[in-house]
């Protein structure tokens, strides 16, 4: 089957989108010929986003370590033995630190985590609200992943100045609880309708390298291709297998798979913030810069994602340095 791309007038790039994919289609993008596909992506990549436009990304671990969650890819959790153990939750002051220099070394956008099932009515919450709010302070964009979270806690983030709210698919509903036993997929989609209620723009995406199959991969892309709006920010992983973890067996993807992903999710979802996130540690430089014309559009900067290794910030800038690239220097206050 030849998936029904957008095919209307070039000069009216609104009727370029669309929120009824099905299934078929995306499985037909993800399959067709890598050079076709990524041809079609930046193609319409840019007909919506400047050529060249990469935002740098940091993301910083609030709270490690000790989550109730049993997610099978993630060192974090209390069901497994993994080298990474519970640490202390950092303060305010510390965060702030961290940001002020993820800004001076390039940043825009500051992503904070918390290992957490949930987010709870306490001391810890009123902490990351003013986490946030000092973040806005000095002109980056915040981000906060931490779990589900309700309609009066997500309005409360919300005048904060939270800029984005991030909560992954992680993988399609079919083959969700292989990963996953201790929330369901429609705890995952409620959480998201909190956020996008709030008025929070939403950050979701997923996972690839699990042992999922392609359609499981289309059908993770469809869910996403057919919210309205559609996430304003789309980060792309590829597991990264961690020793103690049910998935510590699982052989790298092949780096084209993660192509093919980034592609398809440029083509699905035209004015997102495809983040190449994480995995990309295992990707060479022509890999990554298959990516980039694939239509990725942002990375995460620094030497940790959370609890796992990232490029070299030094090669990352060589990198984009070599291709071109124009940073994105100011942060959106939306």
């Amino acid at each position: 089957m030849i998936a029904r791309l957008p095919t209307s007038d070039m000069s009216d790039p609104t009727s370029l989108r669309r929120y009824d994919w099905t299934t078929a289609e995306v499985l037909a993008l993800l399959q067709q010929p890598l050079l076709d596909l990524v041809y079609q992506a930046q193609t319409i990549h840019r007909t919506f986003n400047p050529a060249g436009d990469i935002q740098l990304a940091t993301l910083l671990s609030i709270k490690t370590g000790g989550c109730a969650e049993n997610c099978a890819y993630c060192p974090q959790s209390a069901h497994y033995q993994t080298s990474v153990q519970p640490e202390p939750t950092m303060t305010v002051d510390q965060v702030l630190a961290t940001a002020q220099r993820a800004k001076d070394l390039g940043a825009t956008r500051f992503c904070m985590g918390w290992a957490w099932r949930e987010i709870r009515e306490n001391r810890a919450f009123e902490e990351m609200l003013a986490m946030v709010r000092g973040v806005r302070s000095i002109g980056l964009e915040a981000c906060v992943t931490a779990g589900m979270l309700t309609d009066t806690q997500a309005e409360r983030l919300a005048a904060a100045g939270l800029s984005a709210y991030n909560h992954n698919l992680d993988t399609s509903p079919e083959y969700y609880d292989q990963i996953i036993t201790t929330r369901t997929y429609g705890d995952r989609l409620r959480t998201l309708e909190c956020v996008r209620r709030a008025g929070i723009t939403v950050c979701c995406g997923g996972i690839i390298g699990m042992g999922e199959s392609m359609t499981d991969r289309a059908r993770m892309l469809e869910i996403l291709a057919t919210m309205q709006p559609h996430p304003e920010s789309v980060p792309i992983n590829a597991l990264i297998a961690i020793e103690g973890t049910p998935l510590e067996a699982q052989q790298p993807i092949d780096p084209i798979d993660l192509v093919r992903m980034c592609a398809t999710a440029r083509i699905l979802m035209p004015q997102a913030r495809v983040r190449l996130s994480a995995g990309r540690s295992q990707l060479s430089r022509e890999a990554q810069i298959l990516c980039f014309l694939a239509g990725v559009n942002s990375i995460f900067y620094g030497e940790t994602l959370l609890t796992a290794a990232n490029p070299d910030r030094d090669a990352d800038r060589q990198l984009l340095e070599a291709i071109g690239a124009n940073i994105q220097r100011v942060a959106s206050v939306s």
